[in-house]
């Protein structure tokens, strides 16, 4: 199972497994309180994608498309991610304040069409 959540929010033991998958550290959060398992830098969007979509909703489409593409030369950190579900819940943790069009919820979207594709093989 993959849940996301901000960095802001607490801490849950039900959390499972913590990964930061966005490129900076979140500003004001100590690691001591961000309670992180693994920071997956690499897997966040490059930095000129993520200056180019700035969080806008009208580039969230292609923000998607694009970062998909960058995704397919990650597939190492892709399917670490997948195979700790094997053990854990897994929670991707971002810093965006924007829940619903942002860097995590694009990459839970991808692991999904990944995990689907391995099972139909």
């Amino acid at each position: 199972m993959i849940k996301l959540k901000r960095a802001y929010d607490n801490y849950e033991e039900s959390d499972g497994y913590r990964i930061l998958v966005d490129r900076l550290w979140p500003r004001g959060v100590s690691k001591t309180k961000a309670m992180i398992d693994k920071w997956l830098k690499d897997v966040a969007p490059s930095n000129s994608l993520r200056k180019w979509f700035s969080h806008k909703e009208s580039k969230w489409l292609e923000f998607k498309q694009k970062y998909f593409e960058e995704l397919q030369n990650s597939e190492v950190l892709i399917q670490e991610i997948i195979g700790k579900q094997e053990n854990y819940t897994v929670t991707l943790i971002y810093a965006a304040k924007d829940e619903t069009h942002n860097n995590a919820v694009a990459l839970k979207e991808y692991l999904e069409k990944v995990e689907n594709k391995n099972k139909n093989y």
